[in-house]
């Protein structure tokens, strides 16, 4: 695979991402992607390593190691070397439904178990995959695939995110009539309304619903099961439901103060920025919009960091992004080897770009929200805080503890909460009679069905908050088992049945 000695000649190449201080001017992509000869070049440094960790897709250290829908790296990535993109894009289609999505937000797990990542740089893995989805579409390898026969079973699924849209296509494939079902007015999950458009420009996201349409998959929006549709009327005109509704159940902070006007959820804020983007006639309420105000962000993941970029676009006046957990280190640890994923140090697009506007790092660690202070007329004006020291206790787990004398005040009229998500929301669930467990709909995977019979459930609703790469794994697999429970048998692809 690639050149025998190719790692060791060739350095890794990243993407070349545009000026953060004009970037912030638009919402369009923040990165250009890969040149053909750059592409090819870094498919060259695929080492044909005896065992490809890149796609294990496992849990290692608490954490996804290689790609969780497996797929197939060194082959797509030799092929891009010698040129040969149609075949690459053939090889990468048959794991991921949606490599456009995965090659801009995928957080590349892939590359943190890259053999040559033991040493050196990894291969610059999902560069190259959203180098050869682009390709397909540019050269119009891609077209609507449309089932020859229909097996006359219907299935409906429930939300249109990564696994509702992937568990939709490998269904439509086999033969079965396909119904989505989604509330928003846009499909796409938080591939429309979660990730800002300069991560993932939403006509890319179009397109992909546009073509599932055009393959015989029926997407209906603005319609809320349980409420516009009951969970009764689905199970009778269905042969089988698909529960995709995604963890949308939000983390709060419980703080005293918490109901003042300006503190908002992660999920509200870019929203409301993303139908601004994607129609300017959309009024964005005045507690919702950043300009020229002093904002925060509490999360220190990457939807904060999503938070951040917004804020910078709307013409925030300054920001800070909190973050409960102390800074990463450079260089991994002892406790965090090869192939786990790199728990280490980065600067994301929206940090280099809020250091480019205000001259330093806006990001705060080891920082704990005491309360939220208004004024005389409920406006909110400042967050009090305190630094935390993370330690572990005697069984090994993390402990948190106060430091006294490290109180803080921060001006503060825009709040952002982006803490994470406990759950899928539960009034469709108890309407269904649907078991839970932790939060999470009870559900083996692998079998992916619920208590309730032809009731299936797969994604985050399943598995709590995670990837969208588990999300595309969840929504084949379920197809698997939805097909067979159907049928009696299916030949749609699975790798749990080896």
């Amino acid at each position: 695979m690639g050149k025998a000695t190719g790692f060791m000649e060739i350095e890794r190449e990243e993407a070349v991402d545009r000026d953060p201080v004009e970037r912030v001017k638009d919402w369009k992509e923040y990165s250009a992607p890969f040149t053909d000869e750059v592409a090819e070049r870094q498919g060259e440094r695929c080492m044909d390593c005896g065992t490809p960790f890149c796609h294990i897709g496992m849990e290692v250290g608490n954490a996804t190691s290689g790609c969780p829908v497996y797929n197939l790296i060194p082959e797509w990535n030799d092929l891009v070397y010698k040129g040969k993109w149609k075949d690459a894009l053939d090889r990468l289609l048959k794991t991921n439904n949606f490599p456009e999505f995965t090659g801009r937000v995928c957080p590349a797990p892939c590359e943190g178990s890259c053999t040559v990542a033991i040493s050196e740089p990894a291969i610059a893995i999902k560069n190259i995959e959203q180098a050869i989805i682009d390709k397909g579409f540019e050269k119009g390898w891609i077209k609507p695939r449309i089932p020859e026969e229909r097996t006359g079973k219907t299935v409906a699924i429930i939300g249109s995110g990564p696994a509702g849209m992937a568990a939709a296509d490998q269904l439509n494939q086999a033969g079965h009539s396909v119904t989505i079902y989604e509330r928003d007015d846009r499909a796409g999950g938080l591939l429309m309304y979660g990730i800002p458009n300069m991560k993932l420009e939403k006509d890319i996201v179009t397109r992909r619903i546009k073509l599932l349409e055009q393959e015989g998959v029926e997407i209906v929006l603005n319609t809320e099961v349980g409420k516009d549709i009951t969970a009764d009327e689905l199970k009778e005109q269905f042969d089988s439901v698909i529960v995709c509704t995604g963890a949308q159940k939000p983390r709060d902070l419980i703080v005293e103060g918490r109901e003042s006007s300006g503190i908002h959820l992660a999920m509200d804020y870019l929203t409301t920025a993303t139908k601004k983007v994607l129609d300017d006639k959309t009024v964005v309420p005045a507690t919702l919009n950043a300009a020229d105000k002093d904002v925060i962000v509490i999360g220190g993941g990457d939807t904060g960091a999503d938070c951040v970029a917004t804020a910078l676009r709307q013409g925030a006046k300054s920001i800070a992004q909190f973050g409960i957990n102390p800074a990463l280190p450079l260089k991994r640890t002892s406790d965090n080897m090869w192939p786990e994923y790199p728990q280490v140090f980065s600067l994301e697009y929206a940090h280099k770009e809020a250091k480019e506007a205000f001259g330093e790092d806006i990001r705060e660690y080891s920082v704990l929200t005491k309360k939220a202070v208004t004024d005389e007329n409920g406006q909110l004006k400042e967050l009090h805080t305190v630094e935390m020291i993370k330690t572990r206790d005697e069984n090994g787990m993390f402990v948190y503890q106060e430091t006294p004398g490290t109180e803080k005040v921060w001006p503060a009229e825009l709040v952002v909460i982006a803490i994470g998500f406990e759950g899928p929301e539960q009034p469709l669930l108890k309407q269904f009679g649907i078991e839970t467990n932790r939060n999470k709909i009870d559900a083996t995977y692998g079998e992916f069905d619920t208590n309730i019979e032809g009731v299936f459930a797969a994604g985050d609703s399943r598995r709590g908050p995670s990837l969208i790469v588990w999300a595309i794994n969840e929504g084949r697999e379920v197809a698997y088992a939805v097909d067979n429970y159907l049928m009696g048998a299916t030949s749609l692809p699975t790798v749990l049945a080896v």
